[in-house]
């Protein structure tokens, strides 16, 4: 990036989030128009916009190879944030990268707690999520909403972009899939629908991914996640932080 505008290293990063945000929401905004909106007015089953959802990732998946190729590109990370720009706590040699990634993506959990928590339309969002009907009669602009949240997790998503492509140095038009996957894991470990639960369910997936690597062969590592996931559905299908659901719910 810092080829492409004549910009000081350090004001790359912020640069690539705002447009890597900008350009993920309007796509969420356009996914939500042609991709979720038409098959709810046609009366689909929950099942509907899960599949139509799958689809959408793997077209997007697709073009992004046949727009940008399908080899792996090279992030200039070390141009902004060299490797010898690391400190030591108690002996613990830290890179500044890393302080970097961890406290713009605990920033944003908090902004984003704090709009579903205290703004109109995070109130709006858990009243459309818990009755689409009842907000709607309330006066609540439901596809307005949907949309909005399409845009704002789509925003997110695509910071969460730019930020596994600061820390591995590459990028690729398959790189979400893992991400994704963890990232949905997080979710149910902590509780669907609560952004608390969701953080503590990634510091926790974390922590066990770090453990198998250690302890384990670290080939493993992705599949973790995997196993977390079917052990949260079998014994915790209401996550750390959600609602216990009672046996014949869970079937």
């Amino acid at each position: 990036a810092s080829h492409i505008v004549p910009l000081h290293p350090l004001i790359v990063l912020p640069v690539l989030l705002v447009a890597a945000m900008a350009v993920t929401g309007l796509l969420g905004l356009l996914l939500e128009r042609l991709a979720y909106r038409p098959l709810y007015r046609r009366g689909a089953t929950r099942l509907g916009p899960l599949i139509s959802a799958v689809g959408a990732s793997i077209f997007l998946q697709n073009a992004v190879m046949l727009i940008a190729g399908a080899r792996e590109k090279v992030y200039m990370t070390y141009a902004v944030f060299p490797r010898t720009w690391r400190f030591s706590v108690g002996g613990i040699s830290i890179s500044v990268l890393v302080v970097v990634i961890a406290s713009i993506a605990v920033a944003m959990m908090l902004g984003l707690n704090q709009l579903v928590q205290r703004t109109w339309l995070g109130r709006s969002i858990r009243a459309v999520a818990e009755d689409r009907e009842m907000a709607a009669v309330m006066g609540i602009d439901v596809w307005r909403v949907v949309a909005m949240t399409f845009c704002i997790g789509s925003a997110l998503g695509g910071a969460a972009g730019v930020l596994i492509g600061f820390y591995y140095t590459q990028v690729d038009f398959y790189m979400g899939y893992a991400a994704g996957l963890k990232a949905f894991t997080a979710a149910v470990l902590g509780g669907i629908g609560n952004v608390r639960g969701a953080m503590i369910g990634g510091l926790i997936l974390g922590v066990v991914e770090s453990l198998a690597v250690t302890f384990v062969n670290p080939a493993f590592k992705d599949a973790i996640a995997f196993v977390v996931l079917i052990l949260v559905l079998m014994f915790r299908p209401g996550g750390i932080l959600g609602e216990a659901l009672p046996d014949w719910k869970r079937v």
